[in-house]
């Protein structure tokens, strides 16, 4: 086979372990997923009776247009309808992006550490790639502007980050975007965006008027509770979305994915219940953190990045022997940190207990 020869050099996403899996390797019960940031509350109430109920004609296409959700988001959004794009997932987006934009001709630039399918396409295109460290936990975007070239055509923006979950502050994200030259597209993902409680923070949405070469990235998967369902979403300008639908493939969003997202939309209650919550548990894992002098980035989001002691693979596989999956920051470009997803109350009691016997265990180790 004539594979692209930079292939050779991209190793298949590997999936965190099953709950399953875990519980039949350690003889566990009762495992605890808290590595893949969804949500632990679930979907909203009145999304599950719909489900319960909904009735589709199975042999029919899906409306590739998502008629419905398109304009009930409009709305949202206070946009026009041809301001938004439809993706499997934020993750298919970015691959709309990048086969739009990139080629081995191209230069882009994203922030390390961060989601990794920014370089994983850019790579793939075989686009020029320049990534910019984190800069006392946050977007350097100083440096961002520097590294602009007369090729750079995508500037990709994660904010809140992951796995950090720093957030960009309002003037911060405004004057980068003043700097930015109008023919280079930046890519501002938030798919994190409804777990924010930060004040100084800006719907980028609202900026798409200043600042029409900005593509917002949302996405049901987090806060709505429809990881499953692979439904993500773009706004931006329609001279923009037009481009980018020349790239999406007919029908990508299933017909019952498309629904339950409409439905959803309805629920804004479900949100800011899982909002508040979410910071509650949030504010809980500051308080663990700073009495035990554990380094713990300032998050916006659903999860947190600790410090542990030693190895993270092997804290990794301390909290799994005790029926937690987390996520090693070994494999997110954060030695010596472990992504933890915020769990319920009960979840996080469990989580912390077993973090203590790991810090416990650490200190008579080194006595």
């Amino acid at each position: 086979m004539q594979w692209k020869q930079v292939l050779s050099t991209i190793k298949p996403y590997k999936p965190g372990r099953s709950t399953e899996e875990v519980k039949q390797a350690y003889h566990l019960t009762n495992v605890v997923k808290l590595a893949s940031n969804e949500n632990p509350y679930g979907c909203a109430s009145t999304v599950a009776e719909f489900l319960s109920s909904a009735s589709m004609p199975f042999e029919i296409y899906p409306d590739g247009h998502g008629t419905t959700l398109r304009a009930k988001l409009a709305e949202k959004h206070c946009v026009e309808e041809a301001s938004i794009l439809f993706g499997n997932g934020s993750d298919e987006i970015i691959s709309i992006i990048s086969r739009a934009l990139l080629d081995e001709k191209v230069h882009t630039i994203m922030p390390t550490p961060s989601f990794p399918q920014y370089a994983h396409n850019a790579k793939i295109e075989g686009a020029d790639i320049t990534e910019i460290s984190l800069k006392d936990e946050h977007h350097d975007l100083n440096d961002f502007i520097e590294a602009i070239n007369e090729r750079t055509a995508i500037i990709w923006v994660c904010n809140p980050n992951n796995p950090t979950g720093s957030l960009i502050p309002k003037s911060e994200l405004e004057s980068f975007l003043e700097r930015v030259p109008e023919d280079i597209l930046v890519v501002l993902d938030e798919a994190y965006f409804e777990y924010v409680t930060d004040p100084d923070h800006v719907d980028s949405v609202a900026l798409l008027d200043r600042f029409p070469n900005i593509l917002v990235l949302r996405t049901f998967s987090k806060a709505y509770g429809l990881a499953s369902f692979r439904m993500g979403y773009a706004v931006g300008s329609p001279e923009i979305i037009t481009e980018l639908n020349k790239v999406r493939n007919p029908f990508n969003n299933n017909t019952l994915a498309v629904a339950v997202a409409t439905k959803a939309l309805e629920d804004d209650a479900f949100i800011d219940m899982c909002r508040e919550l979410n910071e509650k548990q949030r504010k809980r894992y500051r308080s663990f953190a700073s009495e035990r002098g554990i380094h713990m980035y300032d998050s916006e989001t659903n999860f947190v990045l600790m410090e542990v002691p030693g190895d993270a693979d092997e804290a990794t596989e301390y909290l799994l022997r005790h029926g937690y999956i987390v996520r090693s920051g070994n494999a997110l470009g954060t030695p010596g940190y472990i992504r933890i997803t915020i769990g319920t109350d009960e979840q996080n009691s469990g989580l912390l207990h077993a973090f203590t016997l790991l810090l416990q265990e650490k200190v008579e180790s080194n006595e």
